[in-house]
C-alpha cells in the first residue's frame, strides 16, 4: 500500500467510533492492516511516559513533546510512546496525523509483550523515516540510545539520560 492510502487508512481508523477508548494502542502495518500495538497500558508505562515528558521539557524546551505520535514507516504507521519535535518540525507539520516523517526523537518504553525484535525493528523504522535519535526504556528503566550508526553512549541532544526511577 502507498503513502497516501496508508494515511487514508490511518485517518479512517482514528476516526472510528468503534475503536475509541481502547486499552492499547493501534498501529497499521505495511499493508494497510490493524495491529495491536502493545499489551494494555500499565501504571509502570504511563510513568515512564509521564518522566520523559518532563525530562524533555525541562532539557529541550525549544520544542514540544508529546506521548502517543503517530509516524508513517516503510512499514505502516508506527505509534511512538513520546516523541520531541523541534520547533522547526512543528511548524512545518502541526498536528498532521499521522507525522508523514519521523520526528527528531522517538520513545519507546518496552512493554512486558515487547520482543527485542519489535524494538529494533520500531527503532530501525523510526531512524529511516527521518528521526535523529531514538531512546528505547527497558522495564527495569535503563534507557539505550541509537542513531543510524547504531547504540550510541551519549545523546546528540546533550541530555544526560539516567536510568529512569518508579518511585
Amino acid at each position: 500500500m502507498d503513502a497516501v492510502a496508508l494515511v487514508e487508512t490511518w485517518r479512517q481508523v482514528v476516526n472510528n467510533p468503534y475503536l475509541r477508548d481502547l486499552p492499547f494502542k493501534l498501529e497499521l502495518n505495511e499493508e494497510g492492516k490493524v495491529e495491536f500495538a502493545m499489551s494494555p497500558a500499565t501504571n509502570r508505562h504511563s510513568l515512564f511516559q509521564g518522566r520523559l515528558q518532563a525530562l524533555l521539557l525541562r532539557c529541550l524546551p525549544n520544542g514540544i513533546q508529546m506521548p502517543e505520535c503517530s509516524i508513517l514507516t516503510g512499514k505502516g504507521v508506527k505509534v511512538a510512546d513520546v516523541i520531541w519535535a523541534s520547533d522547526a518540525f512543528f511548524a512545518r507539520y502541526g498536528d498532521t496525523t499521522p507525522y508523514p516523517k519521523a520526528p527528531e526523537l522517538c520513545i519507546e518504553v518496552a512493554s512486558p509483550s515487547n520482543t527485542a525484535d519489535e524494538l529494533a525493528t520500531k527503532t530501525r523504522l523510526y531512524l529511516e523515516a527521518g528521526a535523529v535519535e531514538v531512546w528505547i526504556v527497558r522495564e527495569d528503566g535503563m534507557v539505550e540510545l541509537y542513531g543510524p550508526e547504531g547504540q550510541r553512549e551519549q545523546s546528540v541532544f546533550g541530555i544526560q539520560v539516567a536510568p529512569l526511577k518508579v518511585s
